[in-house]
C-alpha cells in the first residue's frame, strides 16, 4: 500500500469564482469573519499576500481540536490556482509532506471550486485526509453563502 496519495474535491458554485480566487490569494485574513467557529485566523509571516513565496498561518478547528498550519503560498493567478505547501503544524504529524491546491474555474453556466491534497503519510495506519476535506468543503459553502446573501 503506497504511503502517497492524493483526495481531490469539486465544489459547483453560484457565486463568482473571481470572488473565492481574490478571497483565499489577497484576504485569506478575512475568513476568520466568514466562518469564526472554523477558523479563528490567518496570519501573514512573511512576504505580502497574494505574492509567491509569502507564508501565512492558519488557525482552525478540525475534528473538534483546534490546529495551526504555516503555509508557503505559491499562487498562479493565470490559470487561478494557489499552491499552499505546508511546512509546520498539526498535519505534520501525520503526513511527510502535504500540499493544497485551490482551483477555481468557470464554465458556461456554473463555477467550480477544486481542492487538491497531496500528501505523504508517515506510516500505512494514517488515514486518508478525507475529514479534512469535509472542513475544506465546509468552509467554501460557508464563503458561498456569505457572499450571497
Amino acid at each position: 500500500m503506497s504511503l502517497k496519495g492524493k483526495v481531490i474535491k469539486q465544489i459547483e458554485i453560484k457565486s463568482d469564482c473571481d470572488m473565492f480566487h481574490d478571497l483565499m490569494c489577497h484576504k485569506p485574513h478575512e475568513i476568520s469573519n466568514i466562518c469564526p467557529g472554523t477558523v479563528q485566523g490567518v496570519e501573514l509571516h512573511e512576504g505580502q499576500w497574494g505574492t509567491a513565496g509569502s507564508v501565512i498561518c492558519w488557525n482552525y478547528v478540525h475534528d473538534g481540536v483546534q490546529s495551526t498550519g504555516k503555509e508557503i503560498v505559491e499562487p498562479d493567478m493565470a490559470n487561478k490556482k494557489i499552491k499552499f505547501t505546508v511546512i509546520e503544524g498539526d498535519l505534520l504529524k501525520l503526513y511527510k509532506s502535504f500540499v493544497i491546491t485551490f482551483h477555481v474555474d468557470k464554465f458556461d453556466e456554473y463555477h467550480l471550486v477544486s481542492w487538491t491534497f497531496e500528501y505523504e503519510k508517515m506510516n500505512e495506519a494514517i488515514p486518508a485526509p478525507d475529514s479534512l476535506m469535509d472542513l475544506f468543503t465546509k468552509i467554501t459553502r460557508d464563503i458561498e453563502a456569505h457572499h450571497l446573501a
